[in-house]
């Protein structure tokens, strides 16, 4: 049983173009059913989460991830009484419009796109959802639900926001999305800290010794340790890593239910209207996740291996856009048609921008040595 203030298909805001109801599913397991098969998530098997796809095969991809963060969201929804379909779409369609090469990628493609309004990847989700994805002889994209929308668009500028309508209404507003897009948000985050701290022991850029000083993992690998004395050093990883995300995820349920009882809220307008987000971790946990975020971000993503790797993905991403808008005939026909029909130079750069988006690492990789070197 969903609470009451949970987002349900009655209080839905309804589809861009109307379609009758679903016949054996609900409205949200619609649109998670469109993201699944959506050429944009198959994708994200070959996209970088933080090693390039050819690093190695157990690192976690944009895939993966998307995966991960799903099964987080779900399982926080189902103890709080939210909507699991509705939490599940947004988990799933959060990365879609990620460029190749992680956040270096999408920080290149910001940059060429500068004087054209810039790249910002939760926009080009809901662009991928809106308009790229070419499956339905009735509308383009995949037309799913506004709250569905709602939740991949997680930041937006107020500028953005102006031209979006309702759906950009809550930026200016400054009111809240639903429970459900909260808690993907926060899921998010979860999986992504957590499973990099795997991802980081695994490839040798993290050392055991200096997670000693992170008290989230500290905490847990020192009770994994102390229960079980002789386990295997990898096996003692897997461990704390699942402890850790428990942790989190058992203060956030607990919290976030303290702060929905204290709110009053009946409704999911109510939600929407509540001065703060409510799903949200105590203090001292907080403060733990951003102690751990602050490790990542200085000893892994910072890494000098990363960095170089990542130096090398930008200059990909600079050449191909280069290539595209001074030669078109370069791109596929489809693209080409679309900028024949653009006169303005923002169009056509977004056009541009959007084959690039949708490009896997190694496609990337593949078209930049095509361009590169003719003859190979």
């Amino acid at each position: 049983m969903l609470a009451a203030f949970a987002a349900q298909d009655a209080t839905s805001r309804g589809r861009q173009y109307p379609e009758p109801a679903p016949a054996n599913r609900s409205e949200y397991q619609r649109d998670r059913d469109r993201i699944i098969h959506s050429a944009a998530f198959r994708r994200l098997e070959y996209k970088t989460q933080v090693f390039i796809n050819h690093e190695g095969d157990l690192f976690r991809t944009r895939l993966t991830h998307s995966i991960e963060v799903a099964q987080i969201a779900r399982s926080i929804a189902r103890a709080l009484s939210l909507n699991e379909d509705l939490t599940e779409a947004i988990a799933l369609a959060h990365d879609l419009g990620h460029t190749p090469f992680g956040h270096s990628g999408q920080d290149a493609l910001n940059e060429c796109l500068r004087d054209y309004g810039g790249f910002e990847h939760n926009l080009q989700s809901l662009r991928v959802v809106d308009v790229l994805e070419e499956r339905y002889a009735e509308f383009p994209g995949l037309n799913l639900t506004f709250e569905t929308r709602e939740g991949i668009l997680k930041h937006c500028s107020p500028k953005n926001a102006r031209v979006l309508g309702e759906l950009g209404k809550r930026f200016l507003e400054k009111t809240q999305p639903s429970l459900e897009a909260q808690l993907v948000n926060i899921a998010d985050e979860i999986a992504y800290n957590n499973h990099d701290v795997d991802d980081g022991l695994r490839s040798g850029l993290l050392k055991l010794e200096q997670l000693q000083g992170v008290t989230l993992f500290a905490e847990q690998h020192a009770e994994v340790r102390r229960r079980y004395p002789d386990i295997a050093p990898r096996r003692a990883i897997y461990e704390t890593v699942r402890r850790m995300i428990n942790q989190v995820v058992t203060d956030l349920i607990e919290n976030s239910r303290r702060l929905i009882e204290i709110s009053g809220i009946e409704h999911i307008d109510n939600v929407r209207h509540h001065p703060e987000p409510l799903i949200v971790y105590t203090p001292a946990v907080a403060e733990k996740s951003r102690e751990l975020k602050r490790f990542l971000r200085q000893h892994l993503y910072a890494h000098e291996q990363v960095t170089r790797m990542m130096g090398e993905a930008v200059k990909v991403v600079h050449d191909l856009f280069a290539a595209f808008m001074r030669d078109s005939r370069l791109l596929p026909t489809q693209y080409q048609d679309k900028l024949q029909a653009q006169d303005d130079p923002a169009g056509r750069a977004r056009i541009v921008a959007d084959y690039i988006a949708g490009m896997t690492d190694r496609y990337a990789l593949r078209e930049h040595t095509r361009l590169s070197n003719p003859g190979v």
